[in-house]
């Protein structure tokens, strides 16, 4: 539980909604996995389409997206730039607007990975899924992006999501997972470990937020430790203010 992990949080899907179309950018990277996934929602019989995170400005990217059938409407789960970089060019390009094609969808506010994130909860004919940007993804943990995240807010969002049981969760980058429940419990077990494992890291004399990381993400690549040191400020803010730590020490003159 406190390792690297690199699988995916729980069983992957074993198919997408009929109504439900993946378009994935081609931005693959470490903290992409293989892509921006754009999703494409049409409900039966819909003209029109709903649009989840054009994703990057890549005009080729974002033509296939276009071809898929007149957009009524793109939402986002999040600013960051591998989702919404290309939605102005979209919207140029479709003309989309706010018509949602009849589908039934429920925002969940979850910030936590960043200040702005949001889960869209869409049903249609009884089944539901859950579209959850960067709050869970396909495959390993995200980062919460400090100083605009803040683990204390993502925690709470996991807890939320953790009711969502047996509703698939299709993420803004991997392969979609069958039950969001489940990896948002997965999610919260990991955090748990890892501030632990920051605690421990404390108590053995770690003075920075870069000497936390050196101990904590050992088994880490070293080229992914700036995004960890992202996370470990942000659960350095939290063992202050939320998890009742001491602020005494020199520890804390590195953090925030």
């Amino acid at each position: 539980m406190v390792g690297h992990v690199t699988a995916p949080a729980a069983a992957l899907a074993d198919r997408l909604p009929d109504w439900v179309t993946l378009v994935r950018a081609p931005n693959p990277g470490p903290m992409t996995l293989d892509g921006t996934n754009t999703w494409v929602l049409r409900a039966p019989g819909a003209e029109r389409s709903v649009v989840i995170d054009p994703g990057p400005l890549d005009e080729g990217h974002l033509r296939a997206v276009a071809e898929t059938g007149p957009v009524g409407a793109v939402l986002v789960t999040h600013g960051h730039p591998d989702h919404v970089e290309g939605l102005a060019r979209f919207v140029e390009l479709t003309g989309a607007g706010e018509d949602t094609g009849g589908l039934a969808i429920t925002r969940v506010p979850t910030p936590g990975h960043t200040g702005d994130s949001i889960c869209f909860l869409v049903e249609v004919s009884g089944e539901r899924v859950i579209f959850t940007g960067d709050t869970i993804l396909g495959r390993g943990t995200t980062i919460v992006a400090w100083p605009d995240g803040d683990l204390g807010e993502y925690l709470a969002s996991l807890e939320v999501l953790a009711g969502y049981d047996a509703v698939p969760a299709l993420p803004g980058h991997g392969p979609a997972l069958a039950d969001c429940g489940a990896a948002a419990r997965f999610y919260l077990a990991h955090r748990r470990a890892r501030l632990d494992q920051v605690r421990q890291a404390i108590s053995e004399g770690a003075r920075s937020a870069q000497e936390v990381v050196a101990k904590v993400y050992a088994d880490v690549d070293p080229s992914l430790w700036p995004a960890a040191e992202w996370s470990v400020r942000a659960q350095l803010a939290y063992l202050r203010r939320d998890g009742g730590e001491s602020t005494s020490g020199s520890v804390w003159l590195d953090s925030p």
